[in-house]
C-alpha cells in the first residue's frame, strides 16, 4: 500500500518527497525509483503501455521489490527546512520586486522623470515627503503610494527575518560549503536544500548532470555544436551561476584566474562561464561528500579520499580536474587538396 501510494504521488525527491519522509519517520523502508525504470517496467509488462495511476503504482512497486541497489530514502528534516526557507525567501524577493515596480510606476506620474532604479523604502519616503499635490486625484495617488511603501517596508522586514533563520540553520548544518568563494548562507541553503542526500549521486559527473552544468550538444544537420544545458535542476544551476559571477567579479578569487585563462585560450564569455560553473559544481560535490563523511553518513561509492581543497575554485587552486566542459576554440577547416 505504501509503495502504491508513493507511486501515485511521484518520486521520493519530487512531489512524493514529503510523503516519503513521513513513511521513513514511521519506520518504513522507502527506496527511490526513477521514472525511467518505472516506464521501462510498465512498457515491458505487456498491455498498451499507457500510464495510469494503477499501472504506474504497480510498475514502481515491481521495480522497488526486484531491483537491488536502489537509493534508500533517509530522514533529512534539516535539508527540507533549508529548502522551505529558500523557497520562501525567493517568493519574498519576487514580491519585493513587484512592490518596487509599482512604486516606480506611481512616482513617474507624481514626479516628472521618476526616481533612481535603486529604490528603497526609506528613499521612497523621502521622495514622497516632497510631493504636495493640489488636486484630489493627486492626493489619492499619494495616499496609495504611501500604502505601497508601507507594504515594501513589511516585505523588507520579512526578508531580514528569514535571512536570520537561514543563517541559524546553516550553522546547525555544520557544512564546509560556506568556505567556497561565492557561497554565503543563502546560496548554501539552496544547494543543501535541493541537493539533499549526496549519496544518491554516483559521481561528480552525475551531480553536474543533475544541476545542469554538464555540457550538451545540439545540431539538426552536420557536426553538433556545444551549447548550454537547459535541463537539470534550475534552482541549483542558478545558485552555481551566482557563485560563478561573484568569483569572476572578484579579481582575487581563483575562479577569476580560471575564467581569465579560458578567455586567453580563445573561448567566448559564455563558454568560459560554462567551464567555470562546471568546475564550481565539482567543488560543491566534493564539499558535500566531505560533509557527509564528517557527519558519519554513508557517502557515494568510489569517492574515498575526497577533500574539500581538491578544486581549482576552492581555497587551494593548484589541483586540476579531468572534466573538460567545452572543446577548444573552433578553427576554420582547410579545404582538401585536389
Amino acid at each position: 500500500m505504501a509503495a502504491a501510494e508513493l507511486g501515485r504521488r511521484g518520486r521520493a525527491n519530487g512531489v512524493g518527497k514529503y510523503l516519503a519522509q513521513r513513511l521513513v519517520a514511521a519506520g518504513e523502508t522507502v527506496v527511490d525509483v526513477s521514472t525511467r525504470r518505472a516506464a521501462l517496467a510498465r512498457v515491458h509488462a505487456g498491455g498498451n503501455g499507457r500510464k495510469t495511476d494503477d499501472t504506474d503504482a504497480e510498475s514502481i512497486a515491481m521495480v522497488g521489490l526486484r531491483t537491488p541497489g536502489l537509493a534508500e530514502v533517509r530522514p533529512d528534516a534539516l535539508t527540507v527546512e533549508l529548502k522551505l526557507l529558500a523557497n520562501r525567501r525567493d517568493e519574498l524577493v519576487a514580491m519585493r520586486i513587484q512592490a518596487v515596480c509599482r512604486i516606480h510606476r506611481d512616482l513617474v506620474v507624481l514626479l516628472p522623470g521618476g526616481v533612481s532604479k535603486r529604490l528603497t523604502a526609506r528613499y521612497a519616503k523621502q521622495v514622497l515627503a516632497r510631493v504636495r499635490p493640489r488636486d484630489e486625484l493627486g492626493r489619492l495617488r499619494r495616499q496609495l503610494l504611501a500604502e505601497q511603501i508601507t507594504d515594501l517596508e513589511a516585505i523588507d522586514g520579512k526578508i531580514l527575518a528569514i535571512n536570520k533563520q537561514i543563517k541559524a540553520r546553516i550553522k546547525v548544518a555544520k557544512t564546509t560549503l560556506t568556505e567556497v568563494f561565492g557561497f554565503g548562507p543563502i546560496n548554501t541553503a539552496r544547494i543543501l536544500g535541493d541537493a539533499g542526500d549526496v549519496s544518491r549521486f554516483k559521481s561528480r559527473h552525475h551531480f553536474a548532470s543533475y544541476n545542469g552544468t554538464a555540457p550538451t550538444v545540439w545540431g539538426s544537420g552536420g557536426p553538433s555544436q556545444p551549447a548550454v544545458n537547459p535541463k537539470g535542476n534550475r534552482k541549483l544551476n542558478h545558485a552555481i551561476h551566482i557563485a560563478a559571477v561573484t568569483q569572476v567579479r572578484s579579481k582575487t578569487s581563483a575562479g577569476h584566474a580560471y575564467y581569465a585563462r579560458k578567455i586567453a585560450e580563445g573561448k567566448s564569455h559564455n563558454e568560459a562561464m560554462r567551464a567555470l560553473k562546471r568546475r564550481i559544481s565539482d567543488t560543491v560535490y566534493r564539499h558535500l561528500v566531505a560533509d557527509a563523511a564528517a557527519g558519519a553518513k554513508r557517502g557515494p561509492g568510489g569517492q574515498l579520499g575526497a577533500t574539500q581543497t581538491a578544486s581549482a575554485t576552492g581555497s587551494t587552486p593548484t589541483t586540476g580536474s579531468s572534466a573538460r566542459p567545452q572543446p577548444g576554440p573552433r578553427t576554420k577547416a582547410t579545404p582538401p587538396a585536389a
